[in-house]
């Protein structure tokens, strides 16, 4: 959550302060494709409500009409209530018609009013977002590649490891063309960001735009961490020959 808010921090083009622990070089998903699929509401402007529904199961958020909790959105009449996946607060937009007469923010616990907004930007739940055109061509890559571990495996006597990585990656395979996300998404970030093999992930310093002061405290002690981090990640994926 706190990297979500970080991120749409920085999309948003606040002036911030980010203190971060070392997950701030894992790998994430495209600052572009990320920022790219941003639900914005403005009151006074008129949006189909089921559009605007769609937009966000498409950035990964949950209808649930019993309890509104991060990362989900439920309607009452003719009030949409948002929880932002990276947010303490949520928002509630109000309708007349197709028209937003209404946005305020709200605290969801208490229920008080604490602000009345003019537009609101509501950031993707989940770190990994991918177009339609992107997603159906990491599928097709990821599928590709199952075929080769399998034949791998089996080449090799490894009946096993042949069926259970064509169980996992089947599953996960059925999870992206359903809604578009698995659990365990950040295994198949190349083919998701369409990098070529061995280029760098995206990380969450990419996010921040123009020149920034990064600031490394215990740099005797960070920077052999962040390497060791790196190396043995490369060399656990390279040992195990896997699609994930």
């Amino acid at each position: 959550r706190l990297r979500l808010q970080t991120m749409a921090n920085l999309m948003s083009r606040e002036d911030v302060i980010i203190v971060a622990s070392v997950s701030c070089i894992y790998g994430i998903g495209s600052p572009d494709a990320w920022g790219k699929v941003t639900v914005g509401i403005e009151r006074g402007k008129s949006y189909r409500r089921d559009t605007l529904l769609r937009s966000l199961v498409t950035i990964q958020y949950d209808r649930n009409d019993l309890e509104l909790r991060r990362g989900t959105f439920r309607v009452r009449g003719d009030t949409l209530q948002i929880f932002p996946a990276y947010a303490e607060t949520a928002y509630s937009i109000e309708f007349w018609g197709d028209e937003v007469e209404r946005i305020s923010e709200f605290d969801v616990l208490t229920g008080e009013l604490l602000l009345d907004m003019a537009k609101i930007d509501i950031f993707p739940a989940r770190e990994f977002v991918t177009d339609e055109a992107k997603l159906a061509q990491a599928i097709n890559d990821i599928e590709d590649e199952l075929t080769e571990r399998i034949a791998y495996f089996k080449k090799q006597n490894m009946l096993l490891e042949a069926q259970r990585i064509e169980q996992r990656a089947s599953y996960d395979l059925e999870m992206l063309r359903e809604i578009g996300f698995t659990s365990g998404i950040e295994n198949y970030s190349r083919h998701l960001d369409q990098r070529k093999e061995g280029e760098a992930a995206w990380t969450l310093m990419d996010y921040f735009l123009g020149n920034y002061l990064l600031i490394l405290d215990e740099s005797h002690m960070t920077i052999p961490q962040v390497r060791g981090l790196h190396a043995g990640d490369r060399s656990r994926k390279q040992d195990r020959k896997s699609v994930l």
